[in-house]
């Protein structure tokens, strides 16, 4: 008896592939073989900078809020530790968005985290023990 290749369904499934990897440049989007090593690794990229992207734009968020809070004379590790003292919850995209367009209310904000600063008791450092 001869070998059923079931060819309909192996050509779509090739099509398929080489349609996912239109856009492509040169053999990669033209050759079946070279056109599913491409789309996997676009796969495995587009994962993997999803997570990227969000590691990027906070890290963009924090050195808006350094350079806006610096403005107003105090470092930012400062500036979020008054934000805790004084119970604000906003967050570092809320408040980088803040920064940007609504310098008033900003201003504000930073008063506020300083106040709370100047009110949280201070912490002596251990003495060290002679011996």
């Amino acid at each position: 008896m001869p070998r059923a290749t079931n060819s309909p369904a192996s050509r779509a499934r090739r099509k398929r592939v080489i349609v996912e990897a239109s856009g492509y440049r040169g053999r990669r989007s033209k050759l079946y073989r070279y056109a599913k090593d491409a789309r996997m690794k676009a796969k495995y990229w587009a994962y993997r900078d999803r997570k990227t992207r969000k590691r990027n734009v906070r890290s963009l968020w924090i050195v808006r809020l350094n350079a806006a809070v610096r403005a107003q004379g105090l470092s930012y590790n400062r500036f979020i530790e008054g934000l805790k003292a004084a119970n604000i919850l906003l967050d570092r995209k809320v408040l980088s968005d803040i920064a940007i367009t609504d310098e008033g209310s900003f201003t504000q904000i930073v008063a506020k985290a300083k106040a709370a600063l100047e009110a949280k008791p201070k912490v002596k450092a251990p003495q060290a023990v002679a011996a």
